[in-house]
């Protein structure tokens, strides 16, 4: 089994998708209907706008409730410097964290709506 996408709920879909462009470089997608996604890799992460979310949805749907977490094949001092020039508040690391494929050395920060998001590096 392997994942395929995830959702976020989130206050404005323009914000989102301007944060994920700009901070983590992914692309973003657009659906009939006006659904809006944005990719990472070979995977999705669908936008729901708070208030104008898809049928199905979660059942206690909102703004803020996630975290993500990415892995870079770019060095965790590069990841630092262009959150920095990106003007991202780093909340907490490098520190040692174990991902899913073994050990990894991660930064935490948010995104507009709250949601913590961790950069990983494997190690």
């Amino acid at each position: 089994m392997k994942l395929d996408h995830l959702v976020l709920t989130v206050k404005s879909l323009n914000n989102t998708i301007d944060f994920y462009k700009r901070v983590l470089n992914l692309t973003e997608e657009n659906f009939e209907n006006g659904r809006k996604s944005i990719k990472i890799g070979l995977q999705k992460i669908n936008l729901h706008e708070l208030g104008s979310e898809f049928e199905p949805k979660a059942l206690n749907s909102g703004t803020g409730t996630a975290d993500l977490c990415f892995i870079t094949d770019k060095p965790l001092s590069k990841t630092v410097d262009h959150l920095k020039l990106c003007g991202v508040d780093i909340i907490l690391g490098p520190v040692s964290r174990t991902g899913a494929a073994g050990p990894i050395l991660s930064v935490y920060f948010r995104d507009p709506d709250g949601n913590l998001i961790e950069i990983g590096h494997p190690i």
